[in-house]
Formats: C-alpha cells, structure tokens, sequence
C-alpha cells in the first residue's frame, strides 16, 4: 500500500496526488506510468507519471475524474493509502540528441507532456509549449510549464484566457513563422493527437504520439492496448506509450476507446449515488 502524501484540486475535474513511492521515484522517467488500484475491490487503471522525487521518493499522478475509479481515488485524502501502485511501466520518452522541439499537450494530457518538457528543457533543448484547453477554469500547470519551456502558448476553445482557437492553430503559426522542430511530441486526446500528426505530416516533422488505450495488465499479456501502427499490431505498455504519429491507425484507436464508454459512465454514475448515499 501507498500513501498520499499530498492532494491538490486543479479544476473542477482534475486532482494531482503525491504518492509515496520510493522504489518507482528511484527509476521513473517521463513517458512512463503505472498501475493502480483504489482499493481491494477495484479495477486496474494506468496513470502516466506526472512527476517523480528521487530524492523524497514520491511519484505525481494527475487524473480526471471520468468513470468509477477515478471518482473512488477522487474520494481518497492525504494520509490514505492506495491499495496497489505498481511501476514504472511502459518506454520512457526519448529525449536525447534534441536541439528544437514543440510538446504540444491537451487537456489532462498537458499532465503527461510537463515531465517531457521539463526534461528536454533541462538537457539544454529549445522547448515551444503549446498547451490547449476548454477554457480558463480548466488550465493546469501553466507555472510548471513556464519554468520548462523556451516559449508558452496556452490556447483555450473560447478565448476565455490565452489565445482562442486549438493547439493546431498555434503549432502551424509557429512552423510557418520558420522554426525548425527536430520533432513534435504531441498527447492529450485522440482527436487531437490525430490532426497535430495530420499536420506536421504536411510538413515532414517527425511527431511521436503517446496513446493511453485501455489497458488491464500493463505487461502486454491482455492484449486489450492494442494499437495499430504502420500496419502492425503494437501494445501501448510494452512497445509503447509513444509511437510514431504518422503510422498510427488514429481512427481505430478512437473507435476502441469508445467501445466502453456506456459502461463506465453507469458505474461512475452508481459509485456517485452511494457516496451520496454515504454522507446523508
């Protein structure tokens, strides 16, 4: 068991926990993830690792509350503890040999690309941050995001804050305006991902896409994160999470991602009812 060191509400529907974690902190790199669950009852979920200690031995996990689990992680404070925390899991992000680079992020996704910003930032890369969201009350981590990046822009759908329009406006200003990317990594959701790479295709930019399919075991024995990619059939937690974004079957990775949607909002609207429940 874990326990939550620190607990942080970032917007309506995003939580950031620091969990202690020592042996994960000591290896964990940006990219990877792990495994949890709630309690003894729960299911398995996989959560990137947002950030990591080495020498406090605590691992950040920043999730938004969408279905059942993650509205029973919601309900945990500091001082509880997660029944199970297993990682690091899945290839770390590679960084090295970058001079220029644009982390485009989205989203909850803006979770996952800081780690990856921060780390090419500190290796002495060029870093342009694009980060988009739905509007003003849902941006995360903009200070994180300032401290790692040469260049921040923040991009919200109706211009409450920011810039307005989407993050594939503001990464095709910035080609054409002459910057040389070595490469383009882009995660948040799928719909995004898909026209960031549609994009920089255009443009011969390498673009590396981190794909969060469902999963269960993370040890590529289910086979439920499978993806296609240049034609082959890859698994998300063992060759994965970050692919090349221009041989990824985009429209195949959102058809998957929707099969149980119906059946995780029942169970998180019935994990809501008996909370509700619980404290009349």
């Amino acid at each position: 068991m874990n326990q939550i060191i620190k607990k942080k509400i970032l917007n309506p529907t995003v939580t950031l926990m620091e969990i202690d974690a020592p042996l994960i902190a000591k290896k964990a790199e940006p990219g990877q993830f792990i495994i949890l669950r709630a309690d003894e009852n729960g299911e398995r979920i996989p959560l990137t690792i947002a950030d990591y200690n080495r020498e406090k031995g605590t691992i950040t996990i920043i999730f938004q509350v969408v279905g059942a689990t993650t509205e029973a992680l919601n309900h945990l404070a500091a001082g509880d503890y997660i029944r199970d925390f297993a990682g690091p899991l899945g290839k770390a992000t590679e960084t090295d040999g970058y001079k220029k680079v644009a982390v485009v992020g989205g989203g909850v996704g803006c979770a996952i690309a800081y780690p990856v910003a921060k780390k090419l930032f500190e290796q002495g890369c060029e870093v342009h941050s694009v980060v988009g969201f739905r509007s003003k009350g849902f941006v995360i981590l903009e200070d994180e995001f300032i401290n790692a990046s040469s260049k921040l822009i923040v991009m919200t759908d109706d211009g409450s804050y920011g810039e307005k329009g989407l993050v594939t406006d503001a990464l095709k200003i910035l080609i054409e305006e002459g910057n040389r990317y070595d490469a383009v990594i882009t995660i948040g959701p799928l719909i995004m991902m898909k026209f960031i790479c549609n994009l920089t295709k255009t443009y011969g930019i390498k673009t590396i896409a981190s794909m969060n399919p469902i999963m269960i075991d993370g040890t590529g024995m289910c086979g439920g994160c499978r993806l296609s990619v240049g034609g082959k059939i890859q698994f998300a937690c063992v060759d994965g999470p970050d692919f090349d974004g221009h041989e990824i079957d985009f429209d195949e990775a959102i058809t998957r991602s929707s099969i149980y949607k119906p059946f995780e909002q029942k169970a998180h609207k019935t994990l809501c009812r008996l909370y509700q429940t619980e404290v009349k």
